[in-house]
């Protein structure tokens, strides 16, 4: 399985990202997920997200996820950016890719990724109420 993995301050270009997808002809299935900041928290109004994170132990455990998925399901490869520092409200903060040669599949990995990625990875968020 082919995997990229991102963590990144830089607001993240899904069209570039998009534009860089490679894949063979036994693949029928291209599942994305942009996942972006909304203006509440809980019942609070915020106008942003603050992220941190413990590099090499968020990308260590990102790419144990992947190899676990490329167990579970036959992916082809999967591609994940995670933006961390201030993320301002109506932004990305999370970009998921997952070919695989069916969509059951594609969805399915994709779904288990982002929970598991909430669950273990160490990235902190906390939210940012006011002007930013």
């Amino acid at each position: 399985m082919k995997k990229l993995v991102t963590i990144t301050a830089e607001p993240i270009d899904e069209p570039a990202l998009l534009s860089q997808r490679v894949m063979s002809q036994g693949m029928g299935a291209v599942v994305c997920f942009l996942g972006v900041v909304r203006g509440t928290e809980g019942n609070a109004s915020i106008s942003a997200l603050e992220y941190e994170v413990f590099q090499s132990m968020a990308e260590h455990q990102i790419n144990l996820l992947l190899d676990e998925a490329a167990r579970r399901w036959p992916i082809e490869s999967v591609r994940l950016v995670h933006r961390v520092g201030l993320v301002k409200a109506n932004e990305p903060s999370l970009w998921v890719e997952v070919v695989a040669p069916h969509r059951g599949e594609a969805f399915a990995a994709c779904q288990w990724l982002i929970d598991e990625l909430k669950r273990v990875v160490p990235i902190w968020k906390k939210p940012v109420i006011g002007n930013t």
